[in-house]
C-alpha cells in the first residue's frame, strides 16, 4: 500500500514538473477579437497543442494588431517581441512580391485544401521560407501555411458567366486582385472595406471583394447585393504560422513536427467548417425569392483562370523570389489538373 501511494505521489510530482515546464508561446494573429476564427481556434484546437506534446507547449493568440501591427509581424517574431505569427501573408506584400503570389493567387486554386496541399506537400512552404528569410535575415521559421476560406463575391445585378464581367464595376483592392478583374474586362473600383456596403447600396459599384459567405451575411451585405457568386471566383487568402528561429530551434524535433501536424490538422477542419456553414448559409438563401446564389460553370472559371495567369505572370516578374513563387504555384496546380499543361 505504502508503494503505490509513493508510486502515485511520485506520478503527481512528474506531472506537476512537466506541467511547470510547458512553453508558452505568444502568437498574434490577423483575426479579430470576435471572429469566427478565433472562436473556432481557441475552443476546438488550442487545447490540442497542449494534448499533442503531453502539455509541452501552450499557444496563447492576441488578436490583430494587438502587438503590433499586421504587416510588421516579421520583424516582431524576428526580434523576439512575439514568439510568432498566425498572419495573412497579404500584410507583407508591400516587403516581398513574393508574398502576394503566396498570399493570394487570384482566381487560381478551386479549394482551400488545394492550397494548403500545396503548402505542406507541393514546396510552398519552403518559397514562405524564402520569402520570410529575404525580410528577417533568417531569423524565423515557417512552420506551415495555406488558407482556409474562399471568399464569395457579392453582386447588386447577376453576373452569371465570365462574359457577364465586362464593363462591371467591382470593388478590388489595389495590386493584383484589381489588375485581373480589369484583364477580364470588368472596372476595379478602390474603396475601403467600410464603405463596401454603401457602395452597394447605390450603385457606386456593381460588386464587390468582400469576404466570406458566412460573413457576408452577418455584415447583411445581401439585402443589398442580392446575387452573391459562390463558391467565389476570385480570392483565397493564404495565412503562415511562423515561429522565432531560436524558439524552434529550442524545441525537440517531436515536438516541431507536433505544431505543424497541430497546424495543418486545425486548418483543413476549420476549412471544412466554414464550408460547410458557407453552403448551408447559401442553400438557405437559394431557396428564397429575395437572394439568387450564382455558381459558375466550369468553364467560367477555367476561362478566368487563364486570364489571371497573364496577370500573376506580370506580377511575378516585381522579384526573383515572386518569380519562383509563382513556378512552384504553378508546377503544382499543372500536377492537379488546374491547367491541362
Amino acid at each position: 500500500m505504502a508503494f503505490a501511494r509513493t508510486a502515485f505521489l511520485a506520478a503527481s510530482v512528474s506531472l506537476l514538473a512537466g506541467a511547470a515546464h510547458a512553453e508558452t508561446f505568444n502568437i498574434q494573429t490577423s483575426f479579430n477579437a470576435g471572429d469566427f476564427s478565433t472562436k473556432y481556434m481557441t475552443e476546438n484546437w488550442l487545447p490540442k497543442i497542449e494534448e499533442m506534446t503531453e502539455g509541452r507547449v501552450e499557444i496563447v493568440f492576441t488578436p490583430n494588431g494587438s502587438v503590433v501591427p499586421a504587416k510588421d509581424t516579421p520583424e516582431a517574431v524576428a526580434a523576439g517581441v512575439l514568439d510568432g505569427d498566425f498572419t495573412s501573408v497579404n500584410y507583407f506584400s508591400g516587403l516581398e512580391p513574393a508574398y502576394a503570389i503566396m498570399g493570394d493567387l487570384i482566381s487560381g486554386y478551386d479549394t482551400p485544401e488545394q492550397m494548403l496541399d500545396f503548402c505542406r506537400e507541393g514546396g510552398g512552404e519552403a518559397v514562405m521560407q524564402k520569402a520570410a528569410d529575404a525580410v528577417t535575415g533568417g531569423e524565423v521559421h515557417v512552420v506551415a501555411c495555406g488558407p482556409y476560406s474562399r471568399e464569395a463575391l457579392v453582386a447588386r445585378v447577376p453576373i452569371r458567366t465570365f462574359e457577364d464581367l465586362e464593363g462591371k464595376k467591382i470593388r478590388s483592392p489595389e495590386g493584383l486582385a484589381a489588375a485581373v478583374f480589369q484583364a477580364a474586362g470588368a472596372s476595379p473600383v478602390s474603396i475601403p472595406f467600410s464603405e463596401v456596403f454603401g457602395a452597394l447600396e447605390k450603385g457606386i459599384v456593381d460588386a464587390a471583394d468582400a469576404s466570406a459567405y458566412v460573413n457576408n451575411d452577418a455584415t447583411g451585405m445581401h439585402d443589398v447585393a442580392p446575387y452573391p457568386l459562390y463558391p467565389g471566383i476570385h480570392s483565397m487568402p493564404s495565412m503562415q504560422f511562423t515561429i522565432n528561429k531560436a524558439k524552434w530551434d529550442a524545441l525537440s524535433e517531436a515536438d516541431q513536427q507536433a505544431l505543424r501536424d497541430w497546424w495543418y490538422e486545425a486548418m483543413y477542419a476549420m476549412a471544412a467548417e466554414v464550408s460547410k456553414q458557407d453552403a448551408e448559409l447559401a442553400a438557405r438563401d437559394d431557396a428564397t425569392d429575395d437572394i439568387e446564389v450564382i455558381d459558375w460553370a466550369q468553364e467560367d472559371r477555367d476561362q478566368l483562370r487563364v486570364v489571371a495567369r497573364e496577370q500573376w505572370e506580370i506580377y511575378a516578374e516585381k522579384s526573383d523570389l515572386a518569380k519562383e513563387a509563382l513556378d512552384a504555384n504553378i508546377a503544382y496546380m499543372t500536377e492537379i489538373g488546374l491547367f491541362g499543361e
